[in-house]
């Protein structure tokens, strides 16, 4: 991850570097988010900012109505089913998803909701998390990514995914293209 990092330093946006690795925390873990981060710092050379309004907005009301906006964008018409469905594994679990999912990480501005699909995409295909991968392709798609560049984005993690699966996920985003 380093030597990618150090590779691509004159070639990317450090901050949609920074969000992309924040949003990480959601579908990679915690542990792997700070160490990305950490790699991003030593590779980079930039240092955190000292502060983040986005981070300290204490309004619940604010980040569930953006949360509630931008997973909208992203289910489309599936939005009030995919509420229901999580409300039925555990409300708590639906207030996280809008509140903090969409609302405090995927609504932060930095990077466009489109780009932060493909983000997700790849991380649930290498990650193995087919269900989520399926929603997301969507979500990309709602977002106004392209089959192409969701293709371009599989195509991309073909040394990170077994042969088998990256043939499944090529499948299934053909069959989502397709709806």
């Amino acid at each position: 991850m380093r030597a990618v990092m150090s590779d691509a330093i004159d070639e990317v946006d450090p901050i949609a570097v920074e969000e992309i690795i924040l949003q990480s925390y959601l579908f990679a873990g915690f542990p792997r988010a700070l160490n990305a981060a950490r790699a991003w710092r030593t590779a980079s050379g930039h240092a955190a900012p000292t502060e983040d309004a986005w981070a300290t907005v204490e309004d619940l009301a604010f980040w569930r109505a953006r949360g509630e906006e931008t997973c909208a964008i992203v289910y489309g018409d599936h939005y009030e089913k995919l509420r229901q469905n999580i409300r039925g594994l555990h409300p708590a679990l639906d207030e996280w998803m809008i509140v903090d999912g969409y609302g405090k990480v995927l609504s932060r501005p930095g990077v466009d909701l489109r780009t932060r699909e493909l983000c997700v995409v790849a991380a649930c295909a290498v990650s193995g998390q087919q269900r989520q991968l399926h929603s997301h392709l969507h979500g990309a798609l709602n977002a106004g990514s392209s089959a192409g560049e969701l293709a371009a984005v599989l195509d991309a993690l073909t040394d990170l995914i077994p042969r088998d699966d990256l043939m499944r996920y090529r499948q299934l985003l053909q069959k989502v293209a397709a709806e």
